[in-house]
């Protein structure tokens, strides 16, 4: 590995105060999902360190693996990823959290091809799984949503949507992130937004069928939050953001989201009751929800020109902090929608997580940054070359450890200082 430091921005580290678990407290949540315990980007535990060297980041192992952009799932034993084998199947597997042993695998066909335009990045599984504690929700590229034991890897059920919707087979794949909440599963499959009982796999309700095919079948992922009052599902289709009621699936409000060729990629974003979202080739917009007794209301508070890709932002005291279609990482002030800065270019994703006011982002050219979150300027504070391979997965951090999906391996490490935090 090639380290690179960065001493003129060290001293920023010390400018911003730290949100971390005190002593004595419970162990950190484990990373059991797209974009961490919350689903929101942000992650408590261990202090972080203040640089990214070879006397801070220890690397513990290293697995090949065939192609994926699946995030790491981390337990407190295990670690499981995806993989495209031979352009034919797909495989999962749980290795051993402290040696990186495989302890199970399970694997079926079941492998596609995404269109010519979109074949630079790839046709391999792109769906991050999720993790309850006892069962691996994993969705496949072919629209099928599988459920298997987290201890033995056996399956439990498996939901094929295009077979029980009769809907086309997805143009880009299954692209969407399973939601685990209670005892359901939602997914946004089959052409359409869908609750399964976690248990069984059979479809509780099935909202907004969009027709599927090219222009159809989400990229974004669903999330769960409060708004006006009420609890709710918040979806992103290829055309529009809609709040949905989870116990019945019926839709309480929708708002058009402008996307060049409906590519409404990134997760939206809860700010109280307003909803951040940005679409490829368009703008930046923050939605205001609300509710009288008979109906909900949405109005568009401010929109800029700040380009989203496929990087959900983190939020921090009222702050969007994002890496745009062009490159680079910019700061909006979530009240005024002004962009306070824009950085110098980087990677073409970033995968982006926040303790207190700094921020872990991991470029797809395989380097892991790490940037002082303030409004005032773009702050790096350090930077390592980790791959030269690519890294579109989602970082995963999980206590004293960091896990990072190349395009053709795993690897963990560890913050050598952990201890003395």
């Amino acid at each position: 590995m090639r380290f690179l430091l960065l001493t003129s921005t060290f001293t920023l580290f010390f400018l911003a105060p730290i949100t971390a678990l005190p002593d004595g407290a419970d162990s950190p949540p484990d990373w059991t999902q797209w974009r961490g315990p919350n689903r929101d980007g942000q992650i408590g535990g261990p202090v972080w360190p203040e640089r990214l060297d070879a006397e801070h980041l220890e690397l513990l192992w290293r697995v090949p693996l065939g192609p994926s952009y699946s995030g790491p799932i981390v337990s407190d034993q295990f670690v499981f990823t995806t993989e495209t084998k031979d352009k034919k199947s797909e495989v999962v597997l749980a290795l051993d959290r402290k040696t990186g042993e495989q302890r199970w695998r399970t694997e079926w066909e079941g492998a596609m091809t995404v269109p010519f335009f979109a074949a630079s990045n790839g046709s391999w599984i792109r769906s991050t799984p999720a993790y309850d504690g006892k069962n691996l929700f994993v969705a496949g590229m072919r629209d099928v949503l599988v459920c298997l034991n987290a201890d033995t890897g056996a399956e439990s059920w498996r939901v094929d949507f295009v077979q029980q919707f009769d809907t086309p087979l997805p143009a880009f794949g299954f692209v969407c992130s399973p939601l685990v909440d209670e005892d359901a599963v939602y997914v946004q499959a089959g052409a359409s937004v869908v609750k399964l009982d976690k248990a069984t796999g059979d479809v509780l309700w099935r909202a907004l069928d969009d027709g599927g095919g090219m222009f159809g079948s989400a990229f974004s992922s669903p999330i769960l939050a409060d708004l006006a009052g009420t609890r709710q599902l918040l979806v992103q289709t290829r055309e529009q953001l809609v709040g949905i009621d989870p116990m019945t699936g019926s839709v309480h409000w929708r708002q058009k989201v402008p996307a060049f060729r409906g590519m409404n990629i990134l997760t939206p974003v809860v700010v109280g009751d307003a909803v951040f979202t940005s679409s490829y080739r368009n703008k930046s917009w923050l939605y205001r929800v609300t509710a009288d007794a008979t109906d909900y209301q949405v109005e568009t508070a401010w929109s800029n020109n700040v380009q989203g890709y496929m990087s959900t932002p983190v939020v921090i005291e009222g702050h969007a902090y994002m890496h745009l279609q062009n490159r680079r990482f910019a700061c909006i002030d979530l009240e005024s929608g002004e962009r306070t800065w824009t950085s110098q270019p980087f990677g073409k994703y970033a995968s982006l997580i926040a303790q207190g006011h700094r921020i872990l982002a991991l470029d797809a050219g395989g380097r892991l940054l790490l940037i002082h979150a303030t409004p005032e300027e773009f702050q790096l504070i350090d930077e390592v070359e980790l791959s030269e391979d690519s890294t579109w997965a989602h970082l995963a951090v999980s206590g004293h450890e960091l896990f990072v999906r190349q395009l053709g391996a795993i690897t963990a490490y560890r913050w050598m200082d952990a201890e003395k935090k």
